[in-house]
């Protein structure tokens, strides 16, 4: 059973959005890999985490969350099979069919039960099983996109039998009435740019054999934890230390990108924790045009150590801060 995403950042359900952020900080620098190393349970909590909050601090997705729990990523499905179908209810046609905390009946459970058998199948059709094959990718690998080589067993139905599993009424000899046989596959899949926790990508036909079509492969893809950006929805966070001068006095420092570095100019008495846009510079949007952003957060750094020189300019100021401004 999935774990609820508000019980997982130790928030109620009606918490803010301001309580929301502040639990997944508070829980991030506990749990992050950096602070962890070589703990695969707190990399396992922090992956956790990281796709409770993706849900939770977007708006339209924690509406879904909470109406759909776990099934939230079909809600659009679901809603769009309800409109379809509210006035064709009342004809009795078909069963019920209870999928989680939202209980489906006649044409829109026979709709949803296609989802994963094979969606919208004729009855009567023998159609292969649907398989699911976990996969996991950098934060590189998401905004790039990437391939992935799958050694994996695949059903194929059997030539004997023709995936019927007997032959003139007796057990088929080859596939022993299974219907099919299972031979070695060497399957290369793409992954698209922009791909997040939990995304499925279908591979059509990869799934199991059937004597009418064979079923998909689905890829369920999982983000691995990045040790400088945090990502929300397509947009990147990320800290920029500025020197304390140029927090003063105005500049430039070089912020880094998931593929190069970009330079940001700094406005004097920039205050530390002031968030900078830096737009198109996110993840890209997927199956869609454009990118998200990245936002710079100033973390404004101290000198380690001062030379006399330093010193006595510091005291300078401070004096002159002290006494206030000249008539």
């Amino acid at each position: 059973m999935a774990r609820d995403y508000y019980e997982t950042l130790g928030v109620s359900r009606n918490a803010s959005d301001k309580d929301i952020r502040k639990a997944y900080r508070r829980l991030a620098r506990k749990h992050h890999p950096d602070v962890n190393p070589g703990d695969k349970a707190a990399e396992a909590r922090f992956k956790e985490m990281n796709a409770a909050y993706e849900v939770l601090s977007d708006a339209d997705k924690r509406r879904k969350y909470d109406r759909f729990g776990d099934k939230w990523q079909y809600a659009d499905q679901f809603e769009q099979a309800q409109r379809q179908s509210a006035g064709r209810r009342s004809s009795g046609r078909g069963g019920s069919f209870d999928f989680g905390d939202v209980n489906l009946s006649g044409d829109l459970g026979d709709l949803f039960q296609g989802i994963f058998r094979g969606f919208g199948r004729r009855p009567g059709r023998q159609r292969g099983r649907d398989v699911q094959q976990p996969v996991e990718v950098t934060l590189e690998e998401a905004y790039q996109g990437t391939t992935r080589v799958l050694q994996m067993e695949r059903e194929e139905a059997c030539t004997t039998c023709r995936g019927q599993g007997q032959v003139a009424g007796a057990i088929c000899h080859v596939c022993r009435g299974a219907g099919a046989t299972v031979r070695p596959r060497r399957l290369e899949v793409k992954i698209p740019p922009g791909v997040r926790e939990g995304s499925r990508v279908r591979v059509a036909g990869e799934g199991g054999a059937g004597p009418a079509s064979a079923g998909d492969l689905h890829l369920i893809v999982s983000v691995r934890p990045h040790e400088r950006f945090e990502r929300r929805g397509d947009d990147l966070h990320t800290e920029v230390d500025v020197p304390l001068t140029d927090a003063v006095l105005g500049g430039e420092v070089q912020v880094p990108t998931l593929t190069s570095r970009v330079m940001l100019k700094v406005p004097p008495l920039t205050q530390n924790g002031r968030n900078f846009r830096l737009g198109g510079l996110g993840i890209p949007h997927l199956n869609g045009s454009g990118k998200g952003d990245l936002y710079a957060r100033v973390k404004v750094k101290l000198p380690d150590k001062l030379s006399d020189h330093e010193k006595k300019l510091f005291e300078e100021l401070r004096a002159t801060q002290k006494a206030g401004p000249k008539a």
